[in-house]
Parts: C-alpha cells; structure tokens; sequence
C-alpha cells in the first residue's frame, strides 16, 4: 500500500472511552478515520472498571456467593473479547490498528513498523497506576484494581493502599464476600478530597462490615514472609496480608507517544495540557492547562473570574493498573505475575491503549502543582506550536490539523463520564464547530452502600481556592423514605457561592445518591436561581426530598 493510501484524517491513540467514542463519531461524520489500539478495543470501563466492579458490588449487596458473582462478573464483561466493540468501530467506518502506535513526526504515525500519515490526532491513551515507593513492594506480588476485578481469588486476608474511591469499593466487595480487610491511608480521613462527612459516613459502614481502617498511617516496609507477606506501618503498625491491592492513585500516561517530535513538551506522569476545546497546548501557553481548572466557566467571551484546582475525582469505576485500553489478559505483557497476581514495578504499556480511569481520587500520590510549572516550550511561537525543524502547525498540515486530547491523559475529572464528555468536546472541534467544555458539573462518585456522591465545588476546592461558600445540610434521617426503607444512613449538603448567590457544590451520602441527586448537577450546570429550585416539587418518598430544606435555608441566607 501506497503512503497516500495510508492516509487518514484522522488518527485516534487509544481506544478507550473517549477514543472510541470519538472515532465512531468522526467517522460517523465522514472523516476517514483510523483507531490505534494494543488491547482490548473498549477500554477499560467495560472490561476492568465500571461494569465488573459494579457487578460485584451488586452481587455483594445481594449475599450472592463469591462463585456466582464471579460468574456474573465474567458474562457481564464478555469474558474479556472486544470483539463487539470492534465490529461496531468497523460498522461505524472505523479503522482499527492492532499494535503499538507511536508519532515520529508532524502528521506520522508508526504502528508496529508500519507507517500512515494524518491530519488530527485524537490522544485518549489514559493513565496508569502510581505505585507509592515502598521498600519491598516492588519485590512482592500486588494486585491492583485489575487484578481485583479479574481473578477468581478470594483472598483471606487483604491489605488496600490507599482510601480513595478505588480503594474503598474494593474493600467492600471483598469484605462482604469474607476477605478480612484493612485498608491503610496516610491522611486522617477516607476521601479526602470531599465534604468530612462522606468519608466519615463511609468508614463507619465499612467498620461495620468488619473493615479494619489504618487512617493516619503509611506503609514503610512490605516484605514476604512463610505465611504470606507482612507490612510494616509509620506508626508502628504490623499486618499480616495474603494480597496487598495497590489503589493510591493515577497518572496520565503521555510517555513513548512520540509526542516530542510535535514541538510538545512532555513531563511523565503529567497531562496534557488543553484549553476548554480540548486542544492541546505546549506548557507554559496562556490557556489554563489541564491541572488547574475553572470550576465556575464564565459564558462565552466572558473572563474567569475564580480558579481552582478539580478534585483527583471521586470517580467510581475502577480500571486497568496500566490505565490502558487492555489487553488480551488482564495482566500486561512484561508486568504480569504468572498467577495472576502483578508486581508493583510496572513497564510502559503498549502505546493506543487508551481508557478512562473511573476512581481518580485515589490518593496523595498525584501530581498536586499545575501541569505547566510555569515552563514555557522553547518552540512556542504566537501562540501556535513550532516543530523544531521549523514546521508550523503542529502536525505538518499548514491550516489544518491539530493535537486534540480527551480522557486520562487530560487529568481532568477523570471518569468515564468525564471522557465521554471531552470525547464528543472533540469531536465538534475537530469538525470546525466551536465547542468548549465546562467542568461545573461533573458528578464524582462511590458506588459503595451507602453511595458517595458529590458534584461542583466542595469545601475543600473552596477553601484552595478563597471562594466563600455557605453551606447548608440534612440528614437522611428526616425523610419518610429512610423509615420506609429502613436505613436512615446519610446527609445531604449543599454549597452557594456567597458572592454570586448560585448553587456550586453538593455532597450526599445515601443509598443510590447517584440516581436523586442528578437534578443538582443540572441546577450547578444552569447556574438555576435558589428562588426556582425551592419551588421544584419532589416525589413522597423519596430520599430526592432531603434537597428541600438545605435549598431553603440557602435561599434564605442569601
């Protein structure tokens, strides 16, 4: 084949989430499109995320036998086979190219030896796990959610680093199917990132399950003895474990793309710095990188007026360790144990494995300072990006083409929502109609019993940030539906800006939270007047009605 015939419009890195998502769209548009994938074509969310975690978690809140939830779990995730996901890409006009795809130059892509050329470029290669430099873990077999999420193992006893969302979802399903766990996190609180009450509603339920939390306590040492492995904590704390599952947090996986060679300056473990229409930028540029968000975007045309960093979500689907697309196993190729397990030294993953991380807020692990450090790239130039051999426009095509990111990759909310979101952000971009994202909005959750809920500001983003909030709240208690249901667990709080008068947060704690609390993300999302929504009318009983009395009391103070 001819390199003209080897040309595409565009060429998407990563088929996960986002990249899949993207590419059916693009090509549904008529762009000729092509898809670069090593593993399993879906990404992670289907196969090692949402849908088994989800399924186990469902099964535990039914006393199912670990056997048969396991069963379930397997059907639910085609027993690993992307083979839907790819007819349907092949259906929609798709392009999918099996191997590992790398950039060699503005507008060409290797994949395995072979060469196309391009004019966009979609990078949805999603994260990979932040293994906390332990002494000795490297040397044990782990497990990360992966391996949570794939293997038969039920272990005996369980240690979970980290209490983030990933972490706490794991400790339930294997706490109610008889594992003993404890879960070990450094800060004094589960998820940390949120309003205190969630993380302390949490605890109390996975404490009644029998979980034994470690808060304030790190790991120091891990080391495997004749009954299993043993670790040493900070504050002088011994546990005896079978498995220890590694849940303390993501990074972007921008290494090995080649994404030098376009004039950008990449740090590891870093995003991709975009702009709201999710076009990426050198770091240093002006527009406002994918670390440091705009939680309240003004209109259009409008500058931002507060500036404040998302929360390391508080999303729920667990993924891939490797935070890629999959692949045939879920053990990569060079990281994986032959039991099944997978050490905590990771190699890179094969490059087009994109997928998008559902639990994002797993720990302190993750990069805290803005993507850009405030270096600018020596190949800037008007505010365009230069390759250094001179060629404007970042992949070599003088007015058109561009560098586009979605997912992971982004840093950005970092859920499969999220990625689904900027994915479609994109696409529009891409097509030439202007499209810029909004980050108000993005719902975060835990889809623990109870679940864990929370969208927009939270008092901690606030406080980093110098906005005023007020707050107002309600315990689940008050509401006829907990006495109907009986289970009266969890509260209800709700954030105003003092300064602007609007709805800008919420947290809520409570059985399917995720379900009744969805009209706040829209009211967040509108910037809807306090006046309108307390004259909204809510179903008798529902647990929605504990949003009524906090409305009022806003609307009252304000």
């Amino acid at each position: 084949m001819s390199l003209s015939q080897n040309h595409f419009d565009v060429v998407v890195l990563g088929g996960g989430t986002a990249g899949e998502l993207a590419a059916a769209e693009l090509a549904h548009a008529g762009r000729d499109v092509a898809l670069v994938e090593n593993r399993l074509v879906g990404g992670e969310s289907p196969y090692f995320a949402c849908v088994p975690s989800k399924s186990l978690l469902l099964s535990a809140r039914r006393g199912e036998t670990w056997e048969l939830a396991v069963a379930r779990r397997d059907e639910v995730t085609g027993n690993l086979d992307d083979g839907r996901a790819v007819a349907r890409l092949a259906e929609a006009g798709v392009t999918v190219l099996r191997g590992w795809g790398r950039i060699t130059g503005p507008g060409v892509l290797d994949v395995d030896g072979a060469r196309y050329r391009f004019t966009d470029l979609v990078v949805s290669t999603g994260s990979e796990p932040a293994v906390p430099a332990v002494e000795g873990l490297a040397d044990v077999p782990v497990w990360t959610s992966d391996e949570a999420l794939t293997v038969p193992d039920l272990p005996r006893r369980l240690v979970v680093l980290g209490g983030g969302p990933v972490g706490c979802e794991m400790a339930q399903v294997y706490a109610a199917f008889g594992s003993a766990v404890t879960v070990v996190e450094a800060s004094g609180r589960l998820l940390t990132a949120e309003a205190p009450f969630a993380g302390e509603i949490l605890a109390d339920a996975l404490r009644r399950m029998g979980v034994d939390l470690r808060l304030g306590a790190e790991p120091a040492r891990v080391e495997r003895g004749p009954g299993g492995l043993r670790l040493w904590l900070s504050d002088g704390g011994v546990l005896e474990a079978d498995r220890v599952l590694v849940a303390a947090g993501r990074r972007p996986r921008v290494e090995g793309l080649g994404l030098e060679t376009l004039g950008l300056a990449v740090q590891p473990g870093r995003p991709l710095p975009v702009d709201a229409t999710c076009h990426v930028h050198p770091l240093g540029s002006s527009s406002f990188t994918t670390e440091t968000r705009v939680l309240n975007v003004p209109r259009p045309g409008e500058p931002a007026e507060t500036e404040m960093r998302l929360p390391n979500g508080m999303a729920p689907e667990t993924v891939h360790p490797n935070g890629t697309s999959a692949g045939t196993h879920a053990v990569d190729a060079g990281t994986g144990h032959p039991n099944g397990t997978a050490t905590a030294t990771r190699q890179p993953d094969a490059v087009g494995a994109g997928t998008q991380h559902a639990e994002a807020m797993d720990g302190a692990v993750e990069p805290s300072e803005p993507a850009d450090g405030g270096m600018g790239h020596p190949d800037v130039a008007d505010g365009g990006m230069r390759h250094p051999d001179g060629v404007e426009n970042v992949m070599g095509h003088p007015g058109g083409g561009g560098v586009w990111a979605a997912g992971d990759v982004t840093g950005v909310a970092r859920t499969t929502h999220a990625a689904r979101y900027q994915a479609r952000v994109v696409v529009a971009n891409v097509l030439g109609k202007h499209r810029e994202a909004d980050y108000r909005a993005i719902p975060r959750v835990v889809y623990t019993a109870p679940t864990v809920y929370a969208v927009g500001v939270s008092p901690v983003l606030a406080e980093q940030a110098g906005l005023r909030l007020i707050s107002a709240g309600f315990d689940l208690s008050g509401t006829a539906r907990a006495a109907v249901d009986a289970d009266d667990r969890g509260r209800v709080e709700l954030y105003a800006d003092a300064d602007r008068g609007l709805l800008v947060g919420a947290a809520a704690v409570g059985p399917y939270a995720e379900e009744w609390m969805s009209e706040i993300a829209l009211a967040i999302r509108a910037e809807t007047p306090l006046s309108l929504l307390t004259d909204v009318v809510h179903a008798f009983p529902t647990f929605g009605e504990a949003v009524e009395a906090p409305l009022r009391e806003l609307a009252g103070r304000l």
